[in-house]
Order: C-alpha cells, then structure tokens, then sequence
C-alpha cells in the first residue's frame, strides 16, 4: 500500500474512532450563542481573497464578510477565530469555535465527522503552471513536480488523477505551497482559482496560467453535528443573502465574478 493511501486512511479512521468515543452532541449551540451575544467563527487570514490581513492588520476577504454578515444577522458579536487548513475542523469539534467559515470544501469523509450549510460562494481548484509549459491533459503531468496543500480536497483529486510518475510535494499551508511554485521548487501547482489569481497578480514574471480543472467544489459554512438549529439559523440566512444579492456582491468584489448557481 502506498504510503499517502495508509496515511489517508489511517486519518480517517482517528477521527471517526475520535468522533465515536465522543459523547453525543447537545443541540445547544443557538441557544448558547443567543445568551452569551457572540458567536466565535473561524476564518482564514492566509488565504486572499477569502481571508488575510490587511493593511491595517484586521482580517478582510470574501469569508471575512461572509462570517461578519452572519453575526450582524443574528444580532451578536462575531468573535473571528484564525484557522489553518489542518485545524479547522478540529477547533469546531472541541468548541473553541461555533462554525467554520473559511474556504470549506464539501466531501464524503468531511461530512462523516461535521455538518454543512447550503453553499455560499463558488470555488474550483486547478491545476496551474507557467505558458511555456504545454499540459493538455492529466497524463501530461507524468514527470512533472507539483505542489498542492496536504488534506485539502485538490490533494485528494490529484491522487485519483495523476499519473503514477507526477511528483507531488505536499505542505501545510497555502502561502507555502505558491511560494513553492513562484520560486521554481515545482513546475506546477494544484489550488483554488482565486488563490491562483492573486499570486499571478502578484508574481507576473512566473507567467502562470489554468491548465486543467480538478474539481468545481464551491464553498460550505462548517457546523458541528447535532446542532441542527444553528445550522437552520445559518441557512436561513445565507438562503436571504442569495435571494437579495448580498451573496452575489460579495463573490463579484472579492472573486471578479457572481456566485452563479450554487447548490442547496
């Protein structure tokens, strides 16, 4: 067995024993928020256009907003938690967070340990790379090296597409893995549309480009299991903010584009 499959599955099988040991999960979160008057989101802060610092060191970005508009609609304050990639979903499950808001994609194995909402922005990840470089199709990226951010969902997809001889290279954290890219340590790198954008802004002389789409998976708001009626506050709120545009006027200032049809 390869070793990124053992380790694949054995992660899977840690959390769902974690979650199974786990006492059952109270449908109390709403009504604790209510008492308390704050709700505590995690956000990213590494991660533009979702979510980074800005020039006056406060959080900004499209999930920023989104996580800001929730909390005004229920009437509380919004306590924004900083949150990475790998501890996410760990922060939700031990209540140092309410709900993750932070450039969540949607899969099986996600859905077996933490409950989600209707979708709120599109997302899609690629594969990207520089124009002199000729990729056409997934076999083409035998011998090539790329970088993509370990546990996330264009991971995941680029071990079921790529052909046996792709070198993948593996970090923790976003900014590492377009630095990675950016200072020729791959030739290519697997990630989000948006992410790739800001970094072809920023970083022109790497003269990258999209070259293959790996999966259309737009964005989740994260909630614990159980908490059933938080999560129907929430969506009822995201189900307004698409209906008046709110949804769409975020993902058209941060994106450059609308939310198109996003799924319930």
């Amino acid at each position: 067995m390869k070793r990124r499959q053992f380790t694949a599955i054995a992660t899977v099988l840690a959390t769902s024993a974690m979650v199974a040991m786990a006492p059952a999960q109270a449908d109390d979160s709403l009504t604790a928020v209510m008492a308390k008057k704050s709700i505590a989101i995690g956000i990213p802060v590494d991660f533009a256009p979702y979510g980074f610092m800005g020039p006056d060191l406060k959080p900004q970005g499209l999930d920023v907003a989104v996580a800001q508009m929730i909390a005004d609609k229920m009437g509380v304050k919004a306590d924004l938690v900083p949150v990475s990639t790998p501890n996410r979903i760990p922060y939700l499950q031990t209540k140092k967070i309410d709900l993750i808001v932070s450039a969540l994609g949607k899969n099986a194995e996600r859905a077996r340990v933490i409950d989600f909402t209707i979708a709120y922005a599109p997302f899609y990840q690629a594969v990207f790379g520089p124009n002199s470089l000729s990729i056409k199709s997934f076999a083409d990226l035998g011998g090539k090296t790329i970088a993509v951010t370990r546990g996330t969902i264009q991971d995941d997809v680029l071990q079921q597409v790529a052909p046996p001889t792709l070198k993948i290279q593996r970090f923790e954290d976003d900014n590492s893995t377009v630095a990675a890219f950016v200072t020729q340590q791959t030739q290519l790198v697997a990630t989000g549309a948006a992410v790739a954008a800001m970094a072809i802004q920023k970083y022109p002389k790497v003269d990258a480009e999209y070259k293959l789409l790996l999966k259309d998976s737009p964005n989740f708001i994260g909630v614990r299991k159980g908490e059933t009626a938080l999560l129907a506050k929430v969506n009822e709120i995201l189900r307004q903010a698409k209906a008046d545009g709110t949804l769409g006027n975020y993902a058209q200032r941060w994106l450059g584009r609308g939310t198109g049809e996003l799924p319930e």
